[in-house]
């Protein structure tokens, strides 16, 4: 076996640097590293154009947790809450409805008022503090993300505890070891190399709860697929166009159906899956390995000589 180049993916800068030169003193191997999931895909990337592809990628189960949590308009959070002294405990005051703001008069001749301009952008701007920030994807998405971009790499998940749905999602997403982060480098250098010769790693602690996680996992695909065999061609074909994100309207003009006919099959495979709505038909759907309609090819332009 020659060198093998690792890649280390870590937010935790003081912990992927002291990782990368642990890793980097062993004679054969090569060691970068990357802060976050879009650095690590262009270091990834970059180095696959440069035949030099990375051989093994190390991605820290949390990797964007931390930032997740957007700080509060007000500053940091407190160490924690004060003691409250029974004998000053007071109830809460009644907090009164919020007003609606009154609506400015508009038309010919009526001057805007600069002060109540400026309220209404720092109401905006209160009101933009408290909207929910989408928490970036965690490292076990990355790993699915980087496994299907580059087939070839090997995928090992770091985590703080052992945790039987995380490690089962891991291996669903391509990940062959799971290895803790208060492991020794001796324990992570022989999980890198096994990974290498197709070796699957996993702690003897997580064994029973990963298997217990895929036993169920396959159970609720195998009811799945029950389900969706007792569907008729035309319906797995609207199921897929569901599974698409198509309307009913698109669905009609793709099999050159009715909206009615459409509206029907959609209710007959509802029924027949045992939902309620197009978001758990779907979910059905996925748990059965049911594909996606293909998009709709462009119509052809017939040339006039």
């Amino acid at each position: 076996m020659g060198r093998i180049r690792v890649l280390v993916v870590d937010d935790h800068r003081i912990f992927a640097e002291a990782l990368a030169a642990a890793l980097a003193a062993e004679p054969d191997v090569e060691v970068g590293a990357a802060g976050s999931a879009a650095a690590a895909e262009r270091a990834l990337e970059r180095a696959a154009v440069e035949g030099r592809a990375f051989d093994v990628v190390l991605i820290d189960a949390d990797l964007g947790s931390e930032a997740a949590v957007p700080p509060g308009p007000r500053g940091p959070a407190r160490a924690g809450p004060e003691p409250l002294d029974p004998a000053r405990r007071r109830p809460a005051p009644a907090v009164p409805p919020p007003r609606r703001p009154a609506v400015p008069p508009t038309g010919p001749g009526v001057r805007p008022d600069p002060q109540r301009s400026e309220h209404v952008r720092a109401e905006q701007v209160r009101t933009d503090q408290l909207r929910p920030v989408a928490p970036p994807p965690d490292g076990i998405t990355l790993l699915g993300r980087v496994r299907r971009s580059h087939p070839g790499l090997r995928a090992i998940v770091l985590a703080t505890a052992d945790d039987p749905h995380r490690a089962a999602r891991a291996l669903h997403a391509g990940a062959t070891g799971w290895v803790a982060k208060e492991s020794s480098l001796a324990r992570l250098l022989a999980v890198v190399r096994g990974v290498l010769r197709d070796e699957t790693h996993l702690p003897p602690a997580l064994l029973t709860g990963v298997i217990r996680e895929l036993t169920t996992a396959r159970r609720d695909r195998t009811e799945s697929e029950r389900l969706v065999d007792t569907l008729t061609p035309r319906e797995k074909q609207i199921l897929r166009c569901m599974v698409a994100g198509l309307g009913r309207q698109a669905v009609a003009e793709r099999l050159y159906l009715s909206p009615h006919t459409v509206r029907t099959h959609m209710q007959n495979v509802l029924g027949k899956l045992g939902v309620h709505s197009t978001l758990a038909a779907v979910a059905v759907a996925r748990r059965a390995g049911v594909s996606p309609a293909e998009p709709a090819a462009p119509p052809s332009v017939a040339s006039t000589s």
